[in-house]
């Protein structure tokens, strides 16, 4: 199952799932067995005994969520807003003229020169989701295609058609 931030629960998922636990804390305290635990919170038999391992072991403080999984973002909020404006300014400003299309081995070229930090494709990707860019495919359009006849076709062809 995939979730929202590309491998761990959101926020609010792991908030959720933290007060069930502190909910089980306070029976354990209360000397319910795990079992009992596990159906009154309607949790597999198996985390509940999970949790009351940890409990006995580290108390209250070692069921508290450790925030989110996975490794953390190298690129702070400032770099992340500069990849963002280096960009919108287009591959032609860095160098690639040949097209302006951003790809991520372009990408990924870029970041290593603005940030000297050495990122997969895969993890540029998850880059560019985390700034709002999404994989956009371009609409393959003939050499030869003349616009302005395009247009008139649509203006005076098209609308008797209709």
């Amino acid at each position: 199952m995939r979730y929202a931030d590309g491998g761990g629960l959101s926020a609010k998922g792991r908030a959720r799932r933290e007060m069930v636990r502190m909910q089980a804390v306070d029976l354990f305290e209360e000397q319910v067995p795990a079992g009992r635990v596990a159906s009154v919170l309607r949790v597999s038999a198996k985390s509940a005994y999970q949790w009351q391992q940890t409990w006995r072991r580290a108390g209250r403080d070692g069921l508290r969520s450790k925030g989110p999984s996975g490794s953390r973002c190298r690129l702070d909020p400032v770099r992340l807003a500069r990849l963002q404006a280096e960009l919108d300014l287009g591959p032609a400003a860095h160098g690639w003229v040949e097209d302006q299309r951003w790809t991520l081995p372009r990408i990924t070229v870029l970041v290593g020169r603005l940030f000297h930090v050495r990122y997969t494709e895969r993890g540029v990707s998850y880059l560019l989701h985390r700034i709002g860019w999404t994989p956009q495919v371009p609409v393959h359009r003939a050499v030869e295609r003349d616009e302005r006849a395009v247009a008139v076709w649509r203006e005076e062809t098209w609308s008797r058609v209709r």
